[in-house]
């Protein structure tokens, strides 16, 4: 072990910046440290040297798209964020960001659905997003909604229905703090492009979509297909 000289001991070194003019100073105080207690005493004096090159935070502050209804909106929404503490316009205002992929359309279907829960009668449906029309559906209940977009077809039986529309300013002036409303969203893996994740295509217990030229009798019909090749999935 090395030991360090005290304050005092130090001050009467010569070379020291406390020394007196009188003193003789030499040129330098040479220590010796082995070389793993020489980087040791190196890191307590100078600190850790992290690196900050990949510190960012990967998200959206703003919408890529340039619409400017859209950009009102955000602005709206930005204040309301800032100056209430509701969580509903803080959620609100984070998938007005969001990218379409991350949008997906809500079916009037889930809609009715998600609606009939216990609990959420008279309340307002909000989709930040665009609603679709679902032909399936023959008895449209009386729904009170708002959404960036509606599709045509969903408008007309809303509306026939005796429910109501409401675009996001209407709803910032009804209900500023999001009271009386139910957030719901389309589901995000429905895209076709999911089924093509996962393990890979042709491996054991792999339920993923491989991709192919095409179907038929000389398309990936062997192992992976049939027991007598194999293993049979």
């Amino acid at each position: 072990m090395y030991h360090v000289a005290p304050l005092q001991a130090v001050a009467e070194l010569p070379g020291s910046p406390h020394a007196t003019e009188n003193e003789t100073c030499s040129p330098r105080l040479s220590l010796s440290f082995p070389p793993r207690e020489a980087a040791a005493a190196t890191a307590a004096i100078m600190g850790i040297d992290i690196r900050h090159n990949k510190d960012r935070k990967v998200r959206r502050k703003e919408p890529k798209s340039q619409d400017i209804y859209l950009r009102l909106l955000v602005k709206l929404y930005r204040f309301l964020a800032r100056r209430t503490n509701s969580s509903f316009n803080r959620v609100v205002l984070k998938r007005l960001f969001m990218s379409r992929t991350n949008r997906p359309p809500l079916s009037m279907s889930r809609l009715i659905r998600k609606m009939k829960l216990q609990g959420r009668e008279n309340k307002t449906a909000v989709v930040v997003g665009c609603i679709t029309d679902d032909v399936r559906i023959h008895d449209i209940p009386k729904l009170k909604v708002c959404a960036l977009k509606i599709t045509s077809g969903a408008r007309s039986r809303i509306l026939k229905s005796g429910g109501q529309i409401m675009t996001f300013d209407q709803l910032a002036l009804a209900a500023p703090k999001g009271q009386n409303t139910v957030l719901l969203s389309g589901p995000r893996k429905a895209r076709e492009v999911y089924r093509h994740f996962g393990k890979a295509p042709g491996t054991p217990h792999s339920r993923t979509k491989p991709y192919v030229l095409s179907k038929g009798r000389k398309f990936e019909r062997a192992r992976g297909r049939r027991a007598s090749r194999g293993y049979k999935n």
